[in-house]
């Protein structure tokens, strides 16, 4: 109840306002039917808007971090993702991909819409990175299309760190579902998952136009954050003997 609630009276007239989105391809979308839904991932507002413009519901693999802030924001914003459905996931750990698996394929077992990122966290300076197997595996398990998606001008309007999103015009632009069924039963090979993965993140590049990365942002965000905190080292650091 919540989760209509937000969509198309607290929250989704708000978006469609501020962001002004324009929406391709929509009819890409299937009117029923379990499906994952694979986009670029370029600002925290992503969360909202797609679910804003989409037909059906969408449940999304929420990191487990925006359910245990601190304080009353920490608590609002749990309460914020948990009303709205979203499913958090712990990415910590050697276990942290395999519950996020279970927890997709439980949506998908119940015939709904899956939204997953499959660069695993936002693009930090716009970009598109390599893409994580999980997407490719829970499509293969399920046997469920994937539809790739673009936010396009997300990164604009609210920028990593920015609060309050600027007024910017929005696209999100859906392509064609993307069948993997030839490769079923095959999610145990290796090999297999990341052609699938690099497909469906080749889908997702060519809809949204951006610059590709084949390093995982995870690692690139870490190593940045390591050179700058090199840089304002005094010493130079001693090697170790």
């Amino acid at each position: 109840m919540f989760y209509y609630l937000l969509k198309y009276v607290l929250l989704g007239p708000l978006l469609r306002v501020v962001f002004r989105p324009r929406i391709e391809g929509l009819e890409h979308v299937p009117a029923s039917g379990p499906a994952i839904v694979a986009g670029n991932h370029l600002s925290f507002s992503d969360h909202f808007l797609m679910p804003a413009v989409l037909k059906r519901r969408i449940t999304f693999l929420a990191k487990a971090e925006y359910f245990t802030g601190p304080g009353v924001k920490g608590r609002l914003t749990a309460f914020f993702f948990r009303s709205a459905g979203q499913i958090p996931v712990d990415r910590s750990g050697k276990e942290a991909g395999q519950a996020a698996i279970r927890e997709g394929l439980g949506v998908l077992g119940k015939g709904e819409l899956l939204g997953i990122y499959p660069e695993g966290t936002r693009s930090h300076d716009g970009r598109l990175y390599k893409g994580k197997v999980g997407v490719a595996v829970m499509a293969l398990r399920a046997g469920v299309p994937v539809i790739p998606c673009a936010m396009i001008g997300t990164f604009e309007a609210q920028p990593p760190g920015k609060v309050i999103p600027n007024v910017h015009p929005v696209v999100i632009r859906f392509g064609k579902p993307l069948d993997f069924s030839r490769y079923a039963g095959m999610e145990g090979e290796k090999a297999i998952l990341r052609a699938i993965t690099d497909e469906i993140m080749y889908a997702i590049l060519t809809l949204s136009e951006q610059e590709y990365v084949d390093q995982y942002a995870a690692v690139v965000k870490a190593e940045q954050t390591a050179a700058k905190g090199d840089k304002g080292r005094r010493f130079p650091r001693a090697p170790l003997s």
